[in-house]
């Protein structure tokens, strides 16, 4: 990783159904088709991506759900903040949380993701990148950050 280069900021949506279950989308097991700075292929993951210059998160949130899964998403609020850092990339990855959108799932045409479901928040899959994984337990643990241990 070069320490010189600067962080990218990308944020990642929790879409909770009346049922209390939360989406989740599989992203391709090829690198190429899943599309991740981070090398996330083959994992579960929330709605997720980058934050484009002159954006603000809300209106990269609802492109990115829009985007990924074809839902409009309203009533968004801040959950959580994250350093994911790896060995590939380094993001400020800010955590957004919804109850409130329609439409019908779609992953579109890309192939970047292959499936969706809805998770019961304590049966999520072992497969759940990390960055999900910490933006779903600061909102459990009513955390908005915690740095890394």
């Amino acid at each position: 990783m070069d320490k010189n280069k600067v962080p990218g900021v990308g944020l990642s949506v929790m879409l909770v159904n009346k049922d209390g279950k939360v989406l989740l989308i599989l992203r391709n097991s090829n690198p190429t088709l899943a599309d991740s700075d981070m090398h996330l292929e083959g994992t579960w993951t929330l709605p997720a991506g980058k934050v484009r210059y002159g954006e603000t998160i809300i209106e990269a949130a609802k492109r990115k759900v829009k985007e990924e899964v074809n839902l409009d998403v309203s009533n968004l609020s801040v959950i959580s903040v994250n350093d994911d850092i790896n060995k590939y990339a380094h993001f400020l990855t800010i955590g957004l949380i919804s109850y409130d959108f329609k439409g019908v799932i779609d992953l579109g045409d890309s192939l970047e993701h292959v499936d969706y479901k809805f998770y019961d928040l304590d049966n999520l899959p072992e497969n759940l990148c990390e960055p999900s994984k910490v933006i779903i337990k600061n909102y459990r643990n009513n955390e908005i950050y915690k740095e890394s241990e």
